[in-house]
């Protein structure tokens, strides 16, 4: 991967608030991969001091396996994360990204009326 997607990528890791999660895929869109959820994946695992336990896998399941995923639950837990059974309650704790505003100027000509 591109240092400069996995800069992007860990940056917007690090936006995510404590006591709130996200997705793979919605960090990767927040970074500008729309189809990047795996490029997520590998910046995590290249990154240091990164919140990592906060990324999650579509729909707030932990991803890992075995001692990982329960040092994961663990961690979310101490920042106050809920769990629906083996689940984050993403309605209460999912982040949601800031949208970024489009580059595209609105047209300020007026339109001639049709026929």
């Amino acid at each position: 991967m591109a240092s400069s997607a996995r800069q992007k990528i860990q940056a917007a890791i690090l936006q995510i608030p404590r006591g709130k999660v996200s997705t793979y895929g919605a960090v990767a869109r927040a970074a500008g991969y729309p189809h990047g959820a795996r490029q997520a994946v590998a910046a995590l695992r290249d990154g240091y001091a990164l919140p990592w336990q906060r990324v999650l896998g579509s729909g707030g399941v932990i991803k890992l396996r075995g001692d990982s995923a329960i040092e994961q639950r663990l961690r979310l837990e101490a920042e106050g994360v809920t769990f629906r059974g083996r689940k984050v309650n993403m309605k209460l704790h999912e982040y949601r990204f800031p949208r970024k505003k489009s580059g595209a100027k609105k047209s300020t000509a007026k339109k001639s009326p049709s026929r």
